[in-house]
């Protein structure tokens, strides 16, 4: 991310409105090595494909705000890894974490990972150190500490079902697991500041959130995410559910969080009402269907749907709901573009 986006975006934060409505999306191995035309696998075991691929996405399209810019990720192996869960590869697909708990009993026994030194931690890490001069170089800059958030992390070591049912059947082995893992995200988040000075942001994703009633999240989402959000003096913080979001929004504020990226099945004027016009919507046309797989109509179309919802256009960059998805064309995110420049 270049300081001049990182200004948007803060002004954005800010209630400014720009002449030109900001566009960002959320960019990762789902999305770039598919649109580079490599392997997944290459991708992440690459210094150079992962810089060119990400530079390839920045050239393209200068106008957009990537999320969070250049971002050192092994899919969703990464926090799980730390806690012992097995990382399966494939050259083509995402890789995926096999869980370590198979009696809820065994939460008892989590004990807090090193995050120096455990899983592919330090090599997320190492990642970034390695092309930090060759990023800076390009006018762009590490600005966000990454994390999964404690309910997606907890669904890989135990399984989402198994977790979820947890909930109900083992709420204090549940609330262990959770309080290890929001401790050890704090780490992990605390790590990345303390070893990259240019951040100014933390960014959490957790889409298990979204299947949560307001009774549970209140009791084992809102005081766990509280504890992550509210313990960083940062300026923007940022967060991840393209699952239901009904249930978090109103709670965003107070929770700390000014930038919410949620699913397409919201429409902006309901986000608006729901967060109080507060927090920054990150949104939000329907990622698969319409800008992976839609005509340039279809794209065109909900944009403008998206855009007319909405009579106060502050707080908002458009985006779809989600990242972005597998199958995306350059075609099909410069017909968004354009669209977005038409109805702003």
């Amino acid at each position: 991310m270049t300081e001049k986006q990182w200004d948007v975006l803060l002004g954005t934060i800010n209630g400014e409105r720009y002449e030109r409505l900001p566009i960002g999306f959320i960019i990762d191995s789902p999305w770039l090595p598919g649109w580079y035309g490599v392997s997944t696998l290459d991708y992440y075991t690459s210094d150079n494909i992962w810089f060119k691929a990400n530079l390839k996405a920045i050239e393209t399209f200068p106008d957009v705000m990537f999320l969070p810019g250049l971002w050192s990720e092994y899919g969703m192996c990464t926090e799980p890894s730390a806690f012992g869960c097995k990382s399966v590869w494939s050259e083509q697909g995402l890789p995926y974490a096999e869980k370590v708990i198979h009696n809820f009993d065994q939460a008892k026994e989590l004990v807090k990972p090193d995050v120096k030194k455990e899983g592919l931690l330090p090599f997320v890490l190492k990642h970034l150190l390695h092309n930090e001069d060759t990023i800076n170089k390009q006018g762009h800059f590490i600005k966000f500490a990454i994390s999964r958030g404690p309910l997606n992390i907890a669904s890989f070591l135990v399984g989402t079902t198994e977790f979820l049912m947890g909930i109900k059947t083992n709420p204090d082995e549940a609330h262990k697991l959770l309080s290890v893992i929001t401790d050890f995200i704090i780490d992990w988040l605390t790590l990345q500041l303390e070893t990259f000075p240019s951040i100014d942001g933390v960014f959490l994703l957790d889409d298990i959130v979204g299947f949560l009633g307001e009774g549970d999240f209140k009791d084992f989402v809102l005081p766990y995410m509280k504890k992550i959000y509210q313990n960083f003096d940062v300026k923007v913080k940022f967060f991840h559910n393209d699952a239901e979001g009904i249930v978090c929004a109103p709670y965003l504020k107070e929770i700390g969080i000014n930038l919410f990226n949620f699913t397409f099945k919201h429409g902006l004027d309901e986000m608006k009402r729901l967060t109080d016009n507060s927090v920054v919507l990150l949104g939000n046309i329907p990622p698969r269907d319409v800008l992976a797989n839609g005509t340039k109509e279809d794209i065109r179309s909900s944009v403008k749907e998206a855009l007319n919802s909405v009579e106060d256009k502050t707080r908002i960059i458009m985006s779809c709901g989600g990242g972005m998805p597998q199958d995306v064309s350059t075609e099909n995110i410069k017909v968004f573009i354009d669209a977005v420049r038409e109805n702003s």
